[in-house]
């Protein structure tokens, strides 16, 4: 499963691009560049035209952008655009609210594998993307052991051997959203504990606190336009 490995490998470099020490990023940058495209219309390029059969990625039309101080000022105007960004900046269905159905197997739960690389999936982190209303998520299968450096951008994942069949047995592994959730009527709705849980997980801003002013924490109210409600599940 071709896509699969490549999601996996991702999820792997995304995690070890995180680290300390790391100044670069591998996997397949394409499919993250254009995950964003879609998702996140305050960043796209210009589009093209293209048949339905055509890939969706071939449609962007990237631009050539200069480096330097240009490009330092644009990675600060980026980061300022996320910390700004609100509920309504985000495309939550940008492949159609039925996009599940024709394919089954995106709402697998569980290890997705690229030969020795396991990364866990799960759909509930992000119900919005088919149109239904989020929740909290359910635990998801953790790795047996691990093990990470001090210092580096590598580090190794032990599963239990019982996980490798569970790619291949979808039908018991797929998430059922009409029991897990109920449809948006909104595309951003959430219940309400779901903040405060979010909130706990990850951290608020992106740009550091002793970049520029500080700015106050935005307020995450039910119903109302969300400030800076963004979780990142390819």
């Amino acid at each position: 499963a071709w896509g699969a490995g490549a999601l996996a490998y991702l999820y792997r470099q995304l995690g070890a691009a995180t680290r300390a020490g790391s100044k670069g990023l591998c996997g397949c940058l394409t499919l993250l560049q254009a995950w964003i495209y879609e998702y996140f219309p305050l960043f796209r390029p210009s589009q093209l035209p293209q048949s339905p059969d055509a890939p969706r990625a071939s449609s962007w039309i990237s631009p050539c952008l200069p480096g330097g101080d240009e490009a330092r000022q644009r990675l600060a105007r980026y980061r300022q655009l996320l910390d700004e960004l609100s509920a309504d900046d985000v495309t939550w269905t940008p492949y159609g609210r039925d996009g599940h159905t024709d394919i089954p197997r995106s709402l697998y739960t569980g290890p997705i594998r690229f030969s020795d690389i396991a990364e866990g999936y799960d759909p509930s982190l992000c119900l919005r993307q088919f149109g239904y209303r989020q929740i909290i998520p359910r635990a998801m299968t953790v790795p047996h052991d691990q093990y990470r450096p001090a210092s580096g951008s590598s580090y190794i994942v032990f599963w239990d051997p019982w996980v490798n069949q569970l790619w291949d047995n979808v039908a018991a592994r797929r998430l059922d959203l009409d029991f897990a959730s109920r449809p948006c009527k909104q595309p951003s709705e959430i219940v309400e504990e779901y903040v405060d849980w979010f909130l706990t997980r990850s951290h608020p801003r992106i740009t550091h606190p002793t970049d520029g002013e500080p700015q106050p924490r935005p307020q995450l109210v039910h119903q109302v336009s969300y400030d800076f409600l963004l979780l990142f599940q390819i």
